[in-house]
């Protein structure tokens, strides 16, 4: 058995006239890894992603996609890959099924057609709809099928649930992980910190063309601060929650309609790292209710420059 890497990317620099959009990127994503990609809007995710498929080449730097050189070997490597654009272009007039007839037909592949209306049901996708018809989130749908409908070593996703509802979004990702089972290595581009947390087992961030870090998607969290508000029944006793590690009192402010029960107190508290030291101490007193506020993806990545 092979111990090459799916994907191996070395020194990659890439520039639009004045623009770096690549400045020397380095990454290796192993063979059966669901690997992800996250960073801000521009920051350099869709050029990586198409430079690997020699949809456009790159000023400098090292590329192989599964062991192949995607330059030297760009059919090859294609026949390998699926392959979802983060702006899938359809023809408008046809339907869903003769968009994917077409791109099934252009690939030449055997495909399965039970298996493309099977994944076009789990997707609530109607397949004889026309695209001009359809929702931004539908197309992406179709978008999804053709990813999805023919066999791959490596799918390569820009963007995968863009616009897609959180119901279709969990579906997607089922996809993702029945994709690894059977084999295929999964590299996926996004912005969203949850959607990363949720399947990938590896995440590298890239800001501003580089790779600031490569790391297990459990960490994100851990790297940042959290908010959380809690509403208490009563007041909470002073200095209650002062030897909880990481836990630092923004503000406490007394309320009188809390439950219509006396004097209540509602507390915004930062927390840095784990949240468990805080549930723990947090349980001896009437919690009312909690609110958690994630950290956005700015503050992991500032946390990333303190660092």
């Amino acid at each position: 058995m092979t111990t090459e890497p799916a994907l191996s990317i070395q020194g990659l620099t890439k520039s639009y006239g004045r623009v770096q959009a690549l400045r020397g990127v380095d990454l290796e994503v192993g063979q059966g890894e669901i690997f992800g990609f996250l960073g801000p809007n521009g920051a350099g995710k869709t050029t990586t992603i198409r430079c690997l498929l020699d949809l456009i080449r790159p000023d400098s730097g090292t590329l192989r996609v599964l062991g192949m050189d995607p330059r030297a070997d760009s059919i090859a490597v294609r026949r390998r890959v699926a392959y979802l654009p983060g702006e899938l272009n359809l023809e408008a007039n046809l339907s869903a099924e003769q968009a994917l007839r077409y791109l099934a037909d252009l690939r030449g592949d055997d495909i399965d057609w039970n298996h493309v209306r099977e994944l076009a049901r789990r997707l609530s996708l109607d397949l004889k709809t026309q695209i001009k018809n359809m929702s931004k989130g539908n197309k992406q749908k179709v978008g999804v099928v053709q990813a999805f409908m023919a066999p791959a070593d490596l799918l390569l996703l820009d963007e995968p649930t863009s616009g897609l509802d959180p119901l279709m979004q969990q579906e997607v990702y089922r996809l993702v992980r029945e994709a690894q089972a059977a084999g295929a290595t999964v590299f996926f581009s996004s912005h969203i910190i949850s959607e990363v947390q949720a399947i990938a087992q590896r995440v590298a961030i890239i800001r501003a063309g580089r790779i600031i870090r490569t790391l297990d998607p459990h960490e994100l969290i851990a790297m940042s601060t959290r908010r959380v508000r809690v509403r208490l029944r009563e007041p909470l006793p002073e200095g209650a929650l002062a030897a909880v590690p990481g836990v630092t009192l923004i503000e406490g402010t007394f309320k009188e309609d809390t439950l219509k029960e006396g004097h209540g107190m509602e507390l915004t508290i930062q927390i840095e790292g784990e949240m468990d030291a805080f549930i723990k101490a947090l349980a001896a007193f009437p919690v009312v209710d909690l609110e958690t506020e994630r950290p956005s993806l700015e503050e992991i990545f500032l946390t990333l420059y303190e660092e």
